[in-house]
């Protein structure tokens, strides 16, 4: 119990789930208990069942998941986890969670989520899991740390004397010691094999000739036994092991619906008292389940048998399920009964629900089983076809979707009596919105596919159709539009827009979404220049965040991920880690981590910064790595952000290569989606010159930098048009025309002073600070160009080995000087930067290089000689 994981590993009919319930009883911890099915690779259910297991134990526990679930935008699966070890770190005793038949799921994110999990396990949990097949977890390395515990079939096989036991005292037979030898070398220890020679003999007085007449495999044994079994049972006992093998779980109540009988608790309790494979699903024998090879072989036989009875039988359930609000299974066991139309009138009635619990990959599963003439005859029905094409990213056939909706709504009004002969509406409410809702499916739809002017046509449609009252979908509509506007480079009706529609957003109720529009907002804001203001927009994300209250919503700690970047720009370095150390931390307490490439680039915008080119680049190719597409625009590209690091390591060719990579050139036509690109190309023909002195690349540069600034002037892009006259000045400043130089350098200290630009200039090296110099001389902007000039100086004065050094240490490597005289570990150095071990070792290597050492020791006594501390 002092390891995280029991791992009990073995084929089928070894007594898994037996052992462990066995164990369990004795084991002094509570136990919640979670049988895993095929069903539960949707993220929705796992985490459901998963909860639901738990509050078997405390009915309170779990609640944050709970909350989580149930958040407008589905949450990853790292910030659940998270939400669920922290409620887990907060009880006060110790338990037991066992997953049972691990093997059926076939899901790489559960596989994730469970690595994740053992990585972070409190002491208060210890995990089983029971499975027919290894999970695909790093059990060599639990091994190693001495966190696992393991049993294998070698370990369940029945020896000799136990199965002597388990025949002849336990199942009441009387074998002799060469009968018991020969079952226990037939079946190899088998229990499962064991078990059903038992049944199959009780009563025979020829169990001599029955040991005999069976060999083979566990398969072959397997149908054989099941088949003497079946053929041993009264008739009612078999008809209702064969008709109810079609449940995934029995239930008293529900089995007396399928078989017709009125004796579905008592035969499960005759059953489970015998011996006879079924294991209970709840500590008040309420949900049962057949062993899942017995209850393959029994569904064989029904099909060979009744092949008739299969539909009606999947029918009856189907009826039983939807009587008692199942939805999901009443809907699986319709389509098994190839009650079609039934069944989408069920789907019909629960969409709603559902498509606030985000289950759009089953309900696409199901819609695919659905013929396509039952679908095509009701309008909300291939609505709801459209929206899980959506979710499951297969965008090719929504359109043809939507178009069969639409349809029935122009013969509804256009009055046309005749072409109306066959549509079906069961959800009333659903089909008087589904002209907006259409449109905004296409509106969507149309973003997803990267077609602006379809988006703006269809979301201004949906305005045009809802009232403001709507406030779900006319703030999705303007929250569309406005993103279109974004992409467009309408920064000013974008922001006004989309703010309309965050408004309308917030009061529909779905704080999450108004809280990462947020962000929208404040990424318009610096865009447009205004830093000022996108701070206030973070600031009232926290406050909407605040006055939600617990749990908090998704999005909050990506507020403060945000305020890092501006810090950033403010030169205000430690603020800015710090800000991104709380989004962190408020990520994992609430389960809600910020955006993992989001939160990367900026923490390589601190490095680089700092002067840790390599610590950036590192950063910046997890960053690509970690990178998902959404809605907003994506209008600094990380492989331009990671262009400009390589062009200040020198790495000329590598940013060469990405320019023809993207297909860019100077005479581009320009446009916003594409301009920080741009604006980083004016940057490689301005490394070019400096490097090769080439005219062409300057002339090129300076071109296109004209062009660039024309453009972001007449969208309001003062963001970027700051920069762009930074990198006029410059041009100018390296073909020795200072006064032209100080022509765009004036007008950009007078953009760039009231919001407290910083960054900007110091990242330009001292050409930026020789030309601030001459600025001071001339007047223009003296005070903010002395502040500049004094930032300059700082960063001077933290290098001061420089001067004794043949080649000065980054200012990273000198904070990573500072540990290395402390007691500090490799890896508690590398935490404490929140570098990876890899890199901290680049930087040693490159310390020692610098000072002419060879190890740790030396490195420190020779900074202590050159008064590097």
């Amino acid at each position: 119990m002092d390891r995280k994981l029991t791992l009990i590993s073995a084929s089928a009919g070894f007594g898994k789930t037996t052992l462990v319930t066995e164990w369990i009883a004795n084991c002094e911890r509570p136990v919640a208990w979670l049988s895993l099915d095929e069903g539960d690779d949707n993220s929705i259910r796992f985490f459901t069942h998963l909860v639901a297991a738990l509050q078997s134990i405390d009915e309170n526990m779990g609640e944050g998941v709970v909350g989580l679930l149930n958040s407008p935008q589905m949450p990853s699966t790292e910030s659940i986890l998270t939400a669920f070890l922290n409620e887990i770190s907060a009880i006060s005793y110790k338990f037991v969670l066992v997953l049972d038949d691990y093997h059926v799921i076939d899901s790489k994110w559960i596989d994730d989520a469970f690595i994740f999990l053992l990585e972070h396990l409190p002491p208060q949990i210890h995990l089983v899991i029971a499975t027919r097949e290894n999970p695909r977890l790093p059990l060599g390395r639990l091994r190693a740390q001495g966190h696992l515990t393991e049993l294998r079939a070698t370990d369940l096989r029945f020896t000799s004397g136990e199965a002597a036991v388990f025949l002849n005292e336990m199942m009441g037979l009387s074998l002799s010691t060469e009968e018991i030898t020969a079952l226990e070398t037939r079946t190899e220890g088998w229990i499962t094999g064991l078990q059903l020679a038992a049944l199959s003999m009780q009563g025979r007085n020829d169990t001599s000739a029955f040991i005999r007449a069976f060999t083979g495999d566990n398969r072959y044994i397997l149908d054989y036994l099941v088949e003497e079994v079946l053929q041993r049972q009264p008739d009612h006992v078999r008809s209702f092991l064969v008709q109810t093998s079609i449940l995934d779980r029995l239930h008293g109540p529900l089995c007396d619906v399928v078989t017709g009988q009125d004796d579905g608790n008592a035969r499960l309790d005759a059953l489970e008292r015998g011996n006879f494979f079924v294991v209970s699903l709840d500590d008040r024998r309420q949900w049962y389940r057949y062993h899942h090879l017995f209850a393959e072989v029994l569904y064989a036989h029904l099909r060979e048998d009744q092949p008739d009875q299969v539909v009606i039988l999947h029918r009856r359930a189907s009826m039983w399920y939807e009587q008692h609000g199942f939805e999901a299974d009443a809907i699986r066991h319709g389509l098994a009964a190839k009650d079609f139309a039934r069944t989408a009138d069920l789907l019909e009635l629960a969409w709603p629900e559902m498509r606030r619990n985000r289950q759009g990959v089953a309900v696409l599963g199901w819609m695919k089983a659905l013929p396509d003439e039952l679908v095509n005859c009701r309008p909300v029905l291939s609505v709801v076809y459209a929206w899980a094409l959506l979710a499951g990213g297969e965008l090719k056939d929504v359109e043809d979707r939507l178009k069969s909706a639409e349809r029935w709504l122009e013969a509804t009004t256009n009055q046309q009596p005749n072409a109306l002969v066959g549509m079906i509406i069961i959800n009333e409410e659903e089909f008087r919105g589904l002209q907006s809702t259409i449109a905004v499916y296409r509106a969507a739809h149309a973003q997803a596919l990267g077609d602006v002017d379809a988006t703006i046509k269809y979301a201004r449609r949906v305005l045009e159709l809802v009232h403001e009252d709507d406030h779900l979908r006319y703030g999705a509509a303007a929250g569309l539009l406005g993103l279109a506007l974004w992409t467009s480079g309408y920064l000013e009706a974008a922001h006004r827009t989309f703010a309309d529609g965050m408004a309308s957003v917030r009061l529909s109720g779905a704080i999450s979404d108004a809280i990462e529009g947020s962000l929208a907002l404040a990424n318009i804001r610096i865009a447009q220049g205004r830093l000022r203001s996108a701070i206030r927009s973070y600031e009232q994300g926290l406050r909407f965040a605040k006055e939600h209250g617990e749990p908090v919503p998704r999005g909050t700690a990506n507020m403060y991920v945000g305020m890092s970047e501006l810090y950033c720009e403010y030169n205000e370095l430690d603020a800015a880690t710090q800000h991104l150390l709380r989004s962190k931390e408020e990520g994992e307490r609430t389960g809600f981590p910020p955006n993992q490439h989001r939160w990367r680039v900026a923490m390589a915008r601190i490095l680089e910064a700092k002067g840790d080119l390599e610590g950036a680049l590192e950063l910046l190719l997890e960053a690509e790595e970690l990178y998902v597409s959404d809605f907003f625009p994506n209008v600094r590209p990380i492989g331009a952000v990671k262009t400009r690091v390589w062009l200040k390591q020198g790495r000329f060719v590598e940013a060469l290569d990405w320019a023809r990579e993207q297909g860019l050139s100077g005479q581009d036509e320009l446009t916003y989606m594409r301009e920080f690109e741009h604006i980083t190309l004016a940057r490689l023909f301005l490394a070019r010159f400096t490097r090769d002195r080439s005219d062409r690349a300057l002339h090129e540069a300076m071109r296109l930098l004209k062009r660039l600034l024309e453009a972001a002037e007449e969208g309001g892009r003062t963001g970027s048009s700051n920069e762009i006259l930074v990198l006029q000045a410059l041009s100018y400043y390296f073909q020795g025309d200072i006064p032209a130089a100080l022509v765009p350098l004036d007008r950009v200290l007078t953009q760039a002073e009231p919001e407290g630009y910083v960054r900007i200039f110091l990242d330009e090296g001292q050409p930026m600070a020789e030309l601030l110099e001459v600025a001071v001389k001339h007047g223009i902007a003296p005070n903010y160009a002395h502040q500049l000039l004094a930032a300059f100086g700082q960063k001077q004065d933290r290098t001061p080995s420089k001067q004794v050094l043949s080649e000065p240490l980054s200012e990273r490597e000198h904070e990573v000087l500072r540990l290395l005289r402390t007691d500090l570990s490799g890896p508690d150095i590398a935490r404490q930067l929140i570098v990876s071990l890899n890199t901290l070792r680049t930087h040693t290597k490159n310390i020692y290089s610098k000072l002419e050492v060879n190890n740790r020791r030396a490195a420190v006594r020779r900074a202590e000689e050159l008064d590097l501390f």
